[in-house]
């Protein structure tokens, strides 16, 4: 894929950024497999609200999966999974009923986003699921015309949920091939976060080499390209993609780092912490919570309003208002 960093895309008297996203929400509940969302202002919601009122220059932008599907986060089926081409073809864990979790069916869900403020929704996945040994993947080796039709769906949910959205998109474990960057420009999205790397050493150029897409700017916004369209060149740089450098096991000291660097600091969590099977290093539980109000106190009192405390989405428009 063709990388191209976005410049310039700071505005004036600022240093450097700072965003933070959340992954998986969804209407599940403690009572089901685990707290996505589903339990509101008594759950992992709350925890979100908190936040947003001890740090009133926070922007969060939440990937909400619209029809999640994902029972155990571990393979449980064993037997299955050694037989010859049966293995890609199967899902190794159970899954929820296609519909369960569909967004459009938890109104009170929905309407407990779109209060709050300061927030941002954008698509994450359809399912949340694929089959064969990359249970979490969703996005592999399908088409380009398969990928569409998956992000149409997706984006038909959000609509009828009326979810108020924003453009973008981010990959389920990640992974965001050519085929599924062609379909989010075909589909007209304007960003995707799909890097994670939390261990290559900040500089000014260094570039992803962790989870999902490498070779992407690790501190700034970067046009990319699929597979070739037959559209004019401008119309190929339209999807800016996000490298998440920051999550719960990165130190202080990373995050001076990216901001001394000029950088976005892109922090990540998972809106749970353990359930089917897994516990997550970023799931945001209270202690994560505690971590972040550290840091964004610091970073608030070493920088004050040479930061830039932004959400992906308004880089977004930044970038694409610059001149080509």
């Amino acid at each position: 894929m063709m990388l191209t960093d976005c410049r310039g895309w700071l505005p004036d008297g600022k240093q450097a950024a700072v965003c933070f996203s959340i992954d998986d929400v969804h209407p599940a509940r403690s009572v089901d497999t685990f707290d996505a969302g589903g339990d509101l202002g008594r759950g992992a919601l709350g925890r979100v609200e908190r936040l947003l009122e001890r740090h009133p220059q926070l922007r969060i932008t939440m990937f909400v999966t619209p029809d999640w599907r994902r029972i155990a986060l571990v393979q449980t089926r064993r037997w299955l999974t050694r037989v010859p081409l049966l293995r890609e073809r199967i899902h190794w864990a159970p899954l929820a009923p296609r519909g369960r979790f569909r967004i459009d069916r938890f109104p009170d869900f929905v309407a407990y986003l779109n209060a709050l403020p300061r927030t941002d929704y954008a698509i994450h996945g359809l399912h949340h699921a694929h089959p064969g040994p990359r249970l979490a993947m969703e996005f592999q080796r399908q088409s380009r015309s398969r990928c569409r039709a998956l992000v149409q769906e997706a984006r038909r949910i959000f609509v009828a949920a009326g979810l108020r959205h924003v453009p973008g998109f981010a990959s389920p474990a990640w992974n965001t091939p050519p085929a599924l960057c062609a379909a989010l420009s075909d589909e007209e999205f304007h960003f995707v976060a799909s890097a994670r790397d939390l261990d290559t050493p900040v500089s000014a150029g260094a570039r992803t080499a962790g989870h999902g897409l490498r070779g992407a700017s690790l501190l700034q916004p970067t046009w990319v390209a699929g597979e070739p369209s037959h559209a004019p060149a401008v119309a190929a740089r339209r999807l800016l993609h996000f490298a998440t450098n920051f999550q719960a096991t990165s130190t202080i000291e990373r995050a001076r780092a990216v901001i001394e660097a000029g950088g976005l600091l892109f922090i990540k969590a998972h809106v749970f912490k353990s359930g089917g099977g897994i516990t997550l290093l970023d799931g945001l539980d209270d202690d994560y919570c505690a971590y972040l109000d550290r840091l964004w106190r610091e970073l608030d009192r070493r920088y004050g309003e040479a930061l830039w405390w932004t959400s992906l989405d308004e880089v977004t428009n930044r970038c694409r208002a610059l001149p080509n």
